[in-house]
């Protein structure tokens, strides 16, 4: 005997799962409650996610991943995004299978066929078997981990975690009141004040240490903000670095800075166009520094 299917049941997931609010003239996540993510869903954000895809991959000399990959079956990719990793994976491996998950649905329909994407919130438990993944990947996520242990105890065998929140200088040329770095220190004292402060090298290697990874590795990239630098490389990524900042700071500060410190939007909006504006000085000499942290779960 077949089951039939209410379709009020689809519409009403789908309709929900779409679920949007409106905030400072960008869309940002409902479905899983409007605290659940901080950043937009909207296409401006979606184009400048696929151009920091793009951007890490010169940063890291072309590499999608660091763990040593050689023939894996299944590749998971947590807060997937538009998927932009998670396809560039599937093609590299045709014969794994790809799952990239995020709490959004803002993934292309028009994928390789060994790539798919399913609307789940890493926070919750997880409905995959378990030593299913063979490769765990998550990229920028740390703004919308509510508990990094939680996290940590459902990843399975490789995982490959990045941040980046802090600005560098060597040579002096950016001050404290640098409005990079005041909208940089601003973020993270409302992304503290909700209890998601930004990780750095150290404690990702120590989440992974806890969790009782082996094979533990870091690795670090600098990203120059702006064509200052001398290498040919490291000039191209601070080029687009600047098309990155065109949008960077609005995507990143805008909810955070209302939101959290309840600044109002006008209060907000010039912290993220100061940033912007100084990001194209060529005075100061500003880098981020990106970090990659991978292990390997014990056979055992």
């Amino acid at each position: 005997m077949s089951i039939e299917v209410d379709p009020s049941v689809v519409t009403s997931l789908t309709s929900s799962v779409n679920q949007y609010v409106f905030e400072n003239g960008s869309r940002y996540h409902a479905y899983y409650g409007t605290d659940k993510y901080l950043m937009p869903t909207d296409e401006t954000e979606q184009e400048r996610l696929d151009l920091h895809h793009e951007l890490m991959r010169l940063v890291w000399d072309g590499s999608l991943h660091e763990a040593p990959l050689k023939e894996p079956h299944r590749i998971l990719d947590i807060g997937t995004g538009t998927g932009i990793w998670a396809i560039d994976m599937a093609e590299k491996f045709p014969n794994a299978e790809v799952i990239g998950t995020d709490i959004s649905p803002i993934q292309p329909g028009w994928v390789p066929a060994n790539c798919r994407f399913e609307v789940d919130d890493a926070m919750l438990e997880w409905t995959f078997k378990e030593n299913f993944f063979d490769h765990i990947h998550g990229r920028n996520i740390s703004a919308g981990v509510t508990n990094w242990d939680h996290l940590m105890s459902e990843i399975m065998r490789y995982a490959i975690l990045h941040s980046f929140l802090t600005v560098f200088c060597d040579d002096g040329s950016m001050a404290d009141d640098n409005p990079v770095k005041v909208f940089t220190d601003t973020l993270r004292k409302s992304l503290i004040k909700m209890g998601r402060s930004p990780p750095d090298m150290e404690f990702m290697k120590n989440l992974l240490v806890k969790g009782g990874f082996d094979d533990i590795q870091t690795i670090t990239a600098k990203e120059p903000i702006g064509p200052w630098a001398k290498e040919l490389r490291l000039k191209k990524v601070g080029i687009m670095v600047l098309l990155h900042t065109e949008s960077l700071f609005e995507s990143y500060g805008m909810a955070a800075l209302t939101r959290i410190l309840d600044m109002d939007v006008d209060e907000a909006r010039g912290i993220c166009e100061r940033a912007r504006q100084a990001s194209r000085n060529k005075n100061y000499h500003m880098y981020g520094m990106y970090n990659r942290v991978y292990g390997r779960k014990p056979r055992n």
